[in-house]
């Protein structure tokens, strides 16, 4: 059942949900974010069936026996959806037994899974959770080729069913990572990306008793298989690039491949094309803060480059591609907070509060197709619910609830035990260890 959920005197109130039971849970009074861009609404409701948003908004009955969670004076959203991540993957970058984004050693590109490698127990999980974080897009790292496999959609419950979504989409390289695992050049690269998607085209059309896949193909018959849903338009291909010129180039490909359902990745420059990206109907999975030339194809790059992509008509999420991404997602919301910000400087473009919840919420939802599952409080939607004690996108505020498809979640995690263990030292022995 569910009791009290605040308490003036603990931080972070239990809300006790047993997973085993179906149940309808009706949080009531909350400042309530439906996570779609529209703005927030004052007093309303949110009403979960059997681990799924039945209603949210306001003049919301509540359903005879539906066990109530005052939210009075609380902020009420979806989880927060992080866009771009390797989150499960990695628990030590440096410690090569702990790391498992990268098959550098491997036979194989196109055709990994990075589903059986991850880890729901990697401490990152526990912590991001207990920041409001509720599912991740999960992509690996490019091994020798270009292509780095097949990523995944995941949810950060505390359980070992982390994956929501498997084989959820196929992640290339293009840019200067690109062109420096194709030989050094982008023109390199961008010819063994279009002969991967025609070798992969090939063994389709030969499934269908046309030519079939050449004996002398480049790429082995694992890896040209994992490529084929890709050409056919049924999974998405995540593009990692930065610099405008190769945005068009990749734009380019669908007068080719008509059927790809691309989403970019990073966009640094995206701005100066922007008009070209909303034509193409293409999302984009965005880096918030590259507002400084880090790498050459990253000399245009601005604070105002979301801003402007989405004043262009551009469906735009929030990612964190090689920026802390397998560890510290829990920066999203202090991204978008900035975007928000970004609005009161002159000259500056930035997002106005619901466009940038919704762009660390319903929009890497979007981007992935998966927005009539996820992303959102919208009625059939899975049950991820955080209440806040504050403002979401305010570095001030934090979850005093968490819920993953209905089902309360631990805020406990190894970082918050240490900064309590040691946040008023006493003279004489240390603390005991941990027990676990």
């Amino acid at each position: 059942m569910i009791k009290s959920l605040f308490s003036a005197s603990v931080a972070a109130a239990a809300l006790l949900a047993s997973p085993a039971t179906a149940q309808t849970v009706a949080i009531t009074g909350g400042k309530v974010v439906i996570g779609d861009g529209s703005a927030p609404i004052e007093g309303g409701t949110v009403v979960l069936r059997d681990g799924k948003v039945v209603a949210a908004g306001s003049g919301i009955a509540v359903p005879a026996g539906a066990q109530v969670v005052d939210a009075s004076g609380r902020w009420v959203t979806p989880g927060l959806f992080a866009g771009f991540t390797r989150l499960g993957l990695v628990e030590v970058e440096a410690v090569n037994e702990t790391n498992d984004a990268s098959a550098s050693r491997g036979e194989f590109s196109a055709a990994i899974d990075v589903t059986p490698a991850i880890n729901p127990k990697v401490s990152a999980v526990a912590v991001n959770r207990a920041a409001g974080i509720t599912r991740a897009v999960v992509a690996p790292i490019a091994p020798a080729a270009i292509f780095a496999g097949m990523g995944a959609v995941i949810d950060l419950g505390d359980d070992y069913n982390a994956v929501t979504k498997g084989r959820a989409f196929q992640f290339v390289e293009l840019g200067e990572t690109g062109s420096a695992k194709a030989g050094g050049s982008r023109a390199s690269a961008f010819l063994e990306f279009r002969n991967a998607l025609i070798e992969a085209r090939a063994l389709a059309n030969g499934q269908r008793g046309l030519p079939a896949h050449p004996h002398d193909a480049l790429l082995n018959r694992q890896d040209a298989a994992a490529l084929v849903p890709v050409v056919n338009g049924e999974m998405r291909l995540l593009v990692h690039v930065e610099r405008a010129a190769d945005i068009l180039n990749v734009l380019k490909l669908r007068e080719e491949f008509p059927a790809l359902k691309i989403v970019l990745v990073g966009v640094s420059e995206g701005w100066l094309v922007a008009d070209q990206i909303a034509a193409a109907g293409i999302p984009v999975i965005a880096s918030a803060l590259n507002d400084l030339p880090s790498e050459f194809e990253k000399t245009a790059a601005t604070q105002s480059n979301i801003g402007r992509m989405k004043r262009a008509g551009v469906t735009v999420a929030i990612g964190m591609i090689n920026d802390s991404d397998a560890h510290k997602l829990h920066y999203s919301p202090q991204y978008a907070g900035n975007l928000v910000a970004l609005q009161r400087v002159p000259g500056a473009s930035g997002l106005s509060w619901d466009q940038a919840f919704a762009a660390i919420s319903s929009g890497p939802a979007q981007a992935l197709g998966i927005d009539a599952m996820l992303g959102s409080l919208k009625p059939g939607r899975a049950g991820d619910v955080v209440i806040w004690d504050g403002d979401p996108l305010e570095l001030s505020s934090a979850p005093v609830a968490v819920m993953i498809d209905g089902v309360q979640q631990p805020l406990d995690n190894r970082q918050a035990r240490l900064r309590d263990r040691y946040r008023t030292p006493q003279e004489g022995a240390l603390p005991k260890a941990y027990d676990r």
